[in-house]
């Protein structure tokens, strides 16, 4: 039988187990019960009223987190001519198709790729390479545009993506524990309305079912859904 350890048991004591919260106080308990030696991610998780077998009730998006990931991005263009530059000077780390010759070889030291549309074709063969690893630029995710410069500010600024899984539920970081309490509660807001924005019409009854905050080792602790009803 598998046993939580010492540390975590002791944090545990600080939250009740089941009780909703409200998302400041949430926050509060799980920055509270922190153990870790290192700046742990706070991660949301989101129960959500949907059936994902069906493409209409398939809950994805991005939102770009108003206090940033806690994370540094390294953000790779694949354009050419004056979007190359148009690139450089927006921050981004890689720019140039010459990359999708590395990444034949093996190189994948980036976080986000960006790609404008006519690029699309050539990156498409590396597919198997890029999909498993969540690296194939998306339409969707406003990963593949023109407009490179707002792409590479967003991913550089705190832009993040979301998808359900197939048990209806949504993981999402919404920055560091070392954040200040009103930065997390600031993203959490911005995570939120946004999924709440995403509801597909085919979704029937309660969207919005549970959520938990937690940090990467801490318990969760639940919070209060009735603002999101």
């Amino acid at each position: 039988m598998l046993t939580h350890g010492k540390k975590y048991r002791s944090a545990s004591e600080r939250r009740e187990l089941g009780v909703p919260y409200a998302a400041t106080k949430a926050i509060e308990i799980v920055k509270a019960m922190a153990f870790a030696k290192f700046d742990e991610t706070v991660e949301v998780a989101i129960r959500l009223g949907v059936d994902p077998r069906h493409a209409d009730q398939v809950v994805r998006g991005t939102v770009v987190l108003p206090a940033g990931t806690g994370k540094t991005m390294r953000v790779l263009v694949i354009a050419a001519g004056a979007k190359v530059q148009e690139a450089l000077d927006a921050g981004a780390d890689f720019v140039g198709t010459e990359y999708l010759a590395k990444i034949k070889e093996g190189w994948l030291d980036f976080d986000v790729m960006i790609a404008t549309p006519d690029q699309m074709g050539q990156i498409g063969q590396l597919g198997r390479v890029l999909g498993p690893r969540g690296l194939m630029p998306n339409p969707k995710a406003g990963t593949v545009t023109f407009d490179v410069s707002k792409a590479v500010r967003e991913s550089k600024g705190g832009k993040i993506e979301f998808r359900v899984d197939k048990g209806g539920n949504v993981h999402a970081p919404i920055g560091k524990i070392s954040f200040a309490p009103d930065q997390l509660e600031t993203n959490f807001a911005a995570l939120m309305d946004t999924i709440v924005r995403s509801k597909p019409s085919a979704a029937k009854g309660v969207y919005i079912r549970n959520v938990a905050i937690s940090s990467s080792m801490g318990p969760g602790v639940t919070v209060d859904t009735t603002p999101y009803r």
